[in-house]
């Protein structure tokens, strides 16, 4: 019998003062069993940074990397239902970049574990012709004291200004920096 993903329910209290973009969201996301706390996490923090200001061009949606190969982490599609934004969390390989370059206008990284140095030496090279990519290194220990905030419910406040964030719980809040590793 196949293990059954867990939902976990997000409410976001967003304030993201780089793009002019406030609200409150709620989301619900299933954590698939393989996943871990600082992945899921970290699907969490890559929604919070994307999240379109309005749904007018599409509403960006967790989608089922781990249980579809052909779908990214996360993904905003326009009306029409062409992608607009593809995100993934963790070291794709390159053919996976590359084949979700032309499918989507934009394509987002979010790296964070320790060996994103060499994954990133790995494929820098590789990924050249994605103009439309963007890859992002977030330092491990912030993604894995990020990790400590995930609860089945979570009330969540994030607030990114000067390109550092800060998301708390109410308790306890992490201070993440993303580095940005394309040149942009």
């Amino acid at each position: 019998m196949a293990l059954k993903a867990t939902i976990y329910k997000a409410s976001i209290q967003l304030a993201d003062m780089d793009r002019n973009v406030y609200g409150d969201h709620a989301v619900t996301i299933a954590r698939h069993p393989s996943e871990t706390d600082e992945r899921m996490m970290m699907r969490v923090l890559a929604f919070a940074l994307n999240v379109p200001s309005d749904n007018d061009h599409g509403a960006l949606e967790f989608a089922k990397s781990l249980w579809d190969t052909d779908e990214p982490d996360l993904w905003q599609k326009d009306l029409t239902g062409q992608i607009t934004h593809w995100l993934e969390v963790g070291q794709p390989d390159d053919k996976r970049l590359m084949k979700a370059s032309p499918r989507a206008e934009r394509v987002t990284v979010y790296s964070f574990a320790s060996s994103t140095p060499v994954w990133w030496s790995g494929i820098a090279t590789k990924i050249t012709r994605a103009r439309n990519l963007t890859i992002w290194q977030v330092p491990p220990e912030q993604s894995q004291a990020l990790a400590e905030l995930a609860q089945r419910t979570m009330q969540l406040q994030v607030t990114v200004q000067d390109g550092t964030v800060w998301i708390g719980d109410g308790q306890r809040s992490v201070e993440i920096a993303p580095e940005r590793l394309t040149p942009g």
